[in-house]
């Protein structure tokens, strides 16, 4: 993927015109750029977690299950938060620095710590950063993008976003083969790309303001635009849809123990995740302005339902390991980006942040009730048998959850477009 930036506010009237091409705006390729630097942080810790806390550490499936549930969960409490305060004091970009500056900090804290306590400590500081700083980020994403191109603008920024994450575990495979068992230069040089990530938002992101000049809306008023029926519908059909879905780490882990991976090779599976997110997250988002963003939020519920069969069924071999890799990508692809870009344009514009911070924490909820029933689930009744329990739940959860949100893409958004209050912001020209 190559990025070229071009602005529309000094460029010949006839430029876009002529090439056909679409762009997004510079603020969402800069965007992408911190997301990159800091997945490639986040993705070599990630990467190596599930066995240096089970391997490395000692700890039990049932404690992994509840430390992935934090992961996965407790961002949940200051998501909504986060966006609240960029829409109401208007200043998101800061906002973000802060939830970025905190989870940078946070890798660097892994190294002296070894308890089950101190380590929840730290991976709930890391997912407090991320909840403060998702809505934010998102928010400045959606502002800066005409209505007609939030998926697609989102699809770039999550494509650039899992450039990183794909490249973090290629990082972490390096270091495990330069120093077989040691995990501290992991830890290491995952904090030299957090600060550098912090320094590019710091240094060349704008703060764009959203909404307009004014005050963003009052917590009253906010509790009542969150909880119309627009927003209420896809917010219920993401809680469904969270419950069963299991984290990346157990299916790796159930991937590692049934095919005997080698420790150092594990990374490599959210390599091949995350290859296949970065290959379709624009093509997806383009498909999802065009076709309908539910649709392909659901469409991508049905590859994770496929991608459970693959892990849990009963062939084994590096066939059905791709096959799970590929379509839990799928999955990514689909509904990351694309459930951000169908909550904003339902959103009114001045609470834009908080409802895109809304939904993702009623994922994150939904995602730590998913990992702690997970852990004991496999625990009880053991791999194979939980995924496919898992996958028989979805089978149930997706007709309601399509009930839910197909109206979403017929229904015209509840807030005013906001492109056209403004000058119009540099864009970049991406081709994938």
């Amino acid at each position: 993927m190559y990025v070229t930036v071009r602005d529309t506010a000094t460029a010949g009237s006839g430029g876009p015109a002529r090439t056909g091409l679409r762009r997004v705006a510079r603020t969402v390729v800069l965007l992408g750029i911190v997301s990159l630097l800091t997945d490639v942080s986040s993705e070599m810790v990630n990467a190596v977690l599930p066995l240096y806390l089970t391997a490395e550490l000692g700890l039990t499936l049932l404690a992994y299950g509840f430390i992935d549930g934090i992961y996965q969960g407790v961002s949940s409490l200051v998501r909504i938060a986060g966006g609240f305060a960029a829409d109401r004091g208007r200043h998101p970009k800061w906002v973000a620095v802060l939830g970025y500056g905190v989870s940078a900090l946070s890798r660097i804290a892994l190294i002296p710590v070894h308890g089950f306590g101190v380590i929840t400590a730290v991976i709930t500081a890391d997912r407090l950063g991320k909840g403060l700083r998702t809505g934010p980020r998102d928010a400045l994403i959606a502002d800066a993008s005409p209505p007609e191109m939030l998926g697609r603008s989102f699809g770039v920024h999550r494509a650039l976003d899992t450039a990183g994450a794909a490249a973090g575990p290629l990082v972490a495979v390096l270091l495990l083969l330069a120093v077989p068992g040691q995990y501290k230069p992991i830890f290491v040089v995952s904090f030299a790309f957090a600060l550098v990530g912090l320094a590019v938002l710091v240094l060349l992101v704008p703060n764009k303001r959203t909404g307009g000049a004014t005050a963003g809306p009052r917590m009253r008023q906010l509790v009542r635009q969150l909880g119309a029926r627009p927003l209420r519908r896809p917010m219920i059909a993401a809680a469904l849809l969270g419950v069963v879905t299991v984290g990346d780490g157990f299916l790796y882990l159930s991937l590692q123990q049934r095919d005997n991976f080698a420790a150092a090779y594990f990374p490599l599976l959210y390599v091949g995740t995350n290859i296949v997110y970065l290959a379709l997250a624009v093509p997806l988002g383009r498909l999802a302005d065009r076709v309908g963003r539910a649709k392909v939020f659901l469409a991508g519920h049905v590859a994770l339902l496929l991608g459970y069969l693959a892990a849990g069924g009963p062939a084994t071999g590096l066939a059905a390991t791709l096959l799970t890799l590929a379509l839990l990508g799928v999955f990514y692809a689909a509904t990351d980006g694309v459930l951000a870009a169908l909550v904003s344009r339902m959103a009114p514009g001045e609470s834009r942040g908080t409802a895109i911070s809304a939904a993702q924490t009623v994922v994150a909820v939904a995602r730590f009730v998913s990992s702690l029933a997970f852990g004991a689930l496999w625990t009880i009744v053991g791999r194979g048998s939980a995924l496919l329990l898992v996958a028989g739940g979805l089978v149930l959860v997706l007709p309601i959850a399509a009930w839910l949100v197909w109206p979403a893409d017929h229904r015209e958004p509840t807030g005013t477009a906001l492109p056209g209050q403004r000058r119009p912001e540099p864009t970049a020209e991406v081709s994938a």
